[in-house]
């Protein structure tokens, strides 16, 4: 098979993220919507609400061992084929969601189910970001890995704007008992045609050559994931440590800040997803940017800065969020996005570069997974228990204090010598 043109690899490598965070997030939108009424007994709304997003969290506990799974395949076996079976898990996983009746219909089973189904999301998902960015990175000419692997990182953006404008569409074009009932389902079955593009793609691809050439050179491991633990233990802490940030400015803002601002604030649901679409554009901004100045700069000095300013974000949000001003809620939404954006795109090329080609989808991947838990996974429902208890200061230290973290982590990895690219 011919070697496809990098246009070609930076589309396939930003069309599946993109894919699989549109079922990602479309979930994270109903979760905050409508999950908990659909699939938890009646009774308390408030229960309801934080049963909705634990099921969320749930995700984030399988993405790792998705990373772990794939990853072993990715590393032994290729990244091409690896890619586009972890689509085809999240796709069919995000269609049965859709499909799954509710509680009124199956009584217990349909959280029971529900939960092995997200959890499958999970799995999905983690087995796609690392091959995505080595996809990209592994391709790059040098001097350009940061841009690249900025392509992977385009996706979740325009995953999520592509949720919300679905969730803002239903919301518009049908009543609220419409989309309690069924409109909430259209995006998960939606979802099924835009995988089987994305899986097309994926397997028109060639094999990377930096795996290519470990699989000439009898670079490749046996068990990868044995060579990881035993050999990159500090690198895979220190990436999860430093990918937190971006993660839990992503997930406040947008699965905690919508459930707070349509339910605490009274903001009309049209109205807050009208308010997100505003502010991913930061997100969709900071991308390609900060990815630029990785490249010029270096990707240490980015995410530092990045993380610093998200730490003094957290500072601003009783005042912002808790304000009755739209213009300031969604400037803290926008500025929290952009923040995300800039800790964000540099990993693309950061992670990858921290470990050797024969072990590189599974330690990416798991550094990257990982962080999810770190910053993402009881975010939302950590949040909300912090703004019961003290306010929307405590959730802005929270903010800090994560932001603070990931800025230590990647001042720590800065005395690592990066992993060349090549074998």
């Amino acid at each position: 098979m011919s070697t496809p043109s990098l246009s070609r690899i930076a589309f396939a490598s930003f069309i599946g993220t993109a894919i699989e965070f549109y079922d990602f997030y479309i979930y994270a939108m109903a979760a905050a919507l409508v999950i908990g009424e659909v699939f938890f007994p009646p009774g308390d709304p408030a229960a309801q609400s934080l049963n909705a997003l634990l099921t969320f969290g749930l995700a984030f506990i399988a993405r790792p061992l998705g990373a772990i799974l794939f990853g072993h395949f990715g590393d032994k076996v290729g990244r091409k084929s690896t890619l586009a079976t972890s689509l085809l898990v999240m796709g069919v996983s995000t269609l049965l969601i859709g499909m799954l009746p509710g509680y009124h219909t199956m009584g217990v089973w349909a959280p029971v189910l529900l939960c092995v189904l997200r959890f499958a999301q999970g799995l999905g998902l983690g087995g796609e970001w690392g091959g995505a960015a080595l996809l990209a990175t592994e391709y790059a000419p040098a001097g350009k890995r940061g841009w690249y692997g900025m392509f992977p990182q385009l996706g979740p953006s325009v995953g999520f704007l592509l949720a919300t404008l679905t969730f803002l569409g239903l919301t518009l074009g049908l009543t609220d008992a419409q989309f309690r009932h069924w409109g909430w389902r259209v995006p998960f079955i939606a979802s099924a045609g835009l995988v089987m593009i994305g899986w097309y793609v994926r397997f028109k691809l060639a094999e990377t050559p930096a795996f290519s050439a470990a699989v000439h050179q009898q670079h490749i491991h046996r068990w990868p994931l044995q060579a990881l633990l035993s050999q990159h233990g500090r690198s895979i802490v220190l990436g999860a440590l430093a990918m937190g940030v971006c993660y839990h400015l992503f997930y406040t803002a947008t699965v905690f800040c919508l459930n707070y601002g349509t339910h605490a604030l009274h903001i009309a649901r049209p109205q807050f997803l009208g308010m997100l679409c505003v502010a991913v554009i930061g997100m969709a901004i900071a991308t390609p940017w900060s990815a630029w100045l990785s490249d010029r700069h270096g990707r240490t000095p980015v995410l530092l800065v990045g993380g610093l300013l998200a730490a003094g974000l957290g500072f601003f949000m009783d005042d912002m969020m808790g304000s009755e001003s739209v213009f300031r809620i969604t400037l803290f939404l926008f500025l929290s996005l952009f923040l995300m954006g800039v800790t964000f795109s540099p990993m693309g090329a950061f992670l990858p570069e921290q470990f050797p080609v024969a072990v590189r989808y599974s330690g990416a991947g798991l550094s990257y997974q990982l962080g999810g838990i770190l910053g993402a996974s009881f975010a939302p429902p950590v949040a909300q228990y912090l703004s019961i208890q003290g306010g929307l200061s405590w959730v802005g230290g929270y903010m800090s204090g994560m932001a603070l973290l990931s800025v230590g982590a990647v001042w720590l990895m800065r005395s690592q010598r990066p992993q060349p690219q090549q074998v």
